[in-house]
């Protein structure tokens, strides 16, 4: 398929919903599809070159791939499907510098434009973000590092409205590693003038493979020590050939499904070391797992697991995406768990359904743990202790955002009788194809579909 417009990205959400007969053990394989977050970034970065770039590993069955497609298309960009998973990607000629609205509200990846934009069409229209319903996560930290990059920045409109003749390097120190900001300013230093230093960098595997995907395409960029990463920017970029990653998030969720529903799952194409922590975590409550030359296979061990209390990080830190359904794995763990949220102010609201499914959840505005946390002393409930074990019910949910989704699909599994489960356009905003991987698994899942309008915010 040629994608040239926004027409052809952008399908109508449908009013789905999965209905899952929970309590059976999931067994088999299934391999990982891409990192969602890496293909994404990649999308908007290939807009660096007027020369087409080739991805493979790309998870095109995913929502948030279909509205970044989108975005690109509205610039001029097109894209060709050779199957399920190998995209070209060319954008001879940017024909627009601004992003329609409405795509703008859908996720944060706009923001991201900016930098080709920039040094492209010398100008570029970004709207005010949207994006998951977890907390505020303003894109001041993006548009100040363009603004130190020599970008004039104004805000009119529901828009920011950037100008420049040519970003130039800088050394930008980001007053926390933000997976996003960190992104933003990658790809724009890949051309500007002279050497940009981002200190205090996030180092996530999804960013470390845009950087590799980056050098592909001719550009500079090292990785030193302390958070610092330096780009050297040169005068253009070409195409390139790369491979995405697994997707971590989709390795976790399935692993943990695994565990819950006492069943032995092998993820093909898993890597141990974007799961160091995960797989140490595993071990501290007495789960097991293998490490095999294709993928890992995650079962067996003891059970009940043992309590523990856990803190979410940045990278190589505990994943704030894996902490929803850990919390899962936590509520049949013998004993007092403890939650520490450290990234997010408002990532627990999935608990309340959870705790109408029979767990024994309660939120705290208290730091419960020890790692620095920019939401001590301010009343938000961002720790939670979980007691365990404690059998779950099926019920009816209702998904708010893709991660909290991800528990709500992991809890259906595990409970006993069935589960309907509504707003799965999240699911499917960032997970590929997960209601057949699952059942592929064994589950009892079935998707019902019919069709609705499209709605402003996804």
């Amino acid at each position: 398929m040629v994608v040239t417009n926004a027409e052809e990205v952008v399908h109508p959400p449908r009013y789905s919903n999965y209905v899952i007969d929970g309590g059976v053990p999931l067994t088999g394989a299934v391999r990982l599809s891409g990192a969602k977050n890496a293909v994404t970034k990649m999308i908007v970065a290939s807009l660096l070159s007027a020369e087409p770039t080739r991805l493979r590993n790309a998870p095109r069955h995913v929502g948030d791939v279909a509205i970044t497609s989108a975005v690109v298309a509205s610039l001029g960009t097109q894209m060709h499907w050779h199957d399920d998973s190998t995209v070209t990607i060319g954008t001879p000629e940017v024909t627009n510098c601004a992003i329609p609205l409405e795509f703008g509200r859908k996720n944060r990846l706009a923001i991201l434009t900016a930098g080709p934009l920039l040094h492209r069409t010398g100008q570029a229209i970004i709207p005010f973000p949207g994006g998951d319903r977890i907390g505020p996560r303003p894109v001041n930290f993006h548009v100040e590092g363009l603004r130190q990059m020599g970008a004039q920045v104004e805000l009119r409109e529901g828009a920011y409205h950037f100008s420049v003749a040519r970003l130039r390097g800088t050394t930008v120190v980001l007053p926390y590693p933000s997976v996003g900001a960190t992104e933003t300013l990658i790809i724009a230093a890949t051309l500007a003038k002279g050497v940009t230093i981002i200190q205090n960098a996030a180092i996530e595997p999804e960013i470390m493979d845009l950087v590799k995907f980056l050098q592909k395409m001719g550009a500079i960029i090292e990785q030193r020590t302390d958070r610092k990463i330096v780009i050297e920017g040169v005068e253009r970029l070409h195409g390139a050939d790369h491979r995405i990653l697994a997707d971590r998030m989709e390795a976790v969720s399935l692993a943990v499904a695994a565990y819950v529903t006492h069943g032995n799952v092998k993820l093909l194409d898993a890597n141990q070391d974007h799961l160091l922590t995960f797989l140490n975590t595993l071990y501290r409550i007495g789960l097991d797992f293998s490490v095999e030359d294709d993928g890992i296979r995650f079962g067996g061990g003891a059970w009940p697991p043992r309590s523990i209390a856990i803190e979410t990080d940045v990278h190589p830190g505990f994943m704030t995406d894996w902490q929803q359904p850990f919390t899962v794995l936590l509520t049949q763990a013998q004993g007092m768990s403890v939650v520490h949220e450290t990234l997010y102010e408002d990532r627990f609201g999935y608990t309340a359904t959870l705790r109408q499914m029979g767990a024994d959840i309660g939120l705290y505005s208290k730091c419960l743990g020890e790692l620095p946390c920019r939401f001590r002393e301010r009343e938000f409930y961002h720790s939670a202790i979980v007691r365990g074990p404690t059998p779950l019910r099926g019920t009816t949910l209702d998904i708010p955002d893709i991660r909290a989704g991800c528990s709500y699909i992991v809890a259906a599994l595990c409970a006993s009788g069935v589960s309907t489960v509504y707003g799965i356009e999240h699911i499917e905003r960032g997970y590929e194809q997960l209601d057949a991987k699952l059942k592929a698994l064994g589950a009892r899942i079935e998707k019902f579909s019919q069709a609705a309008p499209v709605p402003d915010d996804v």
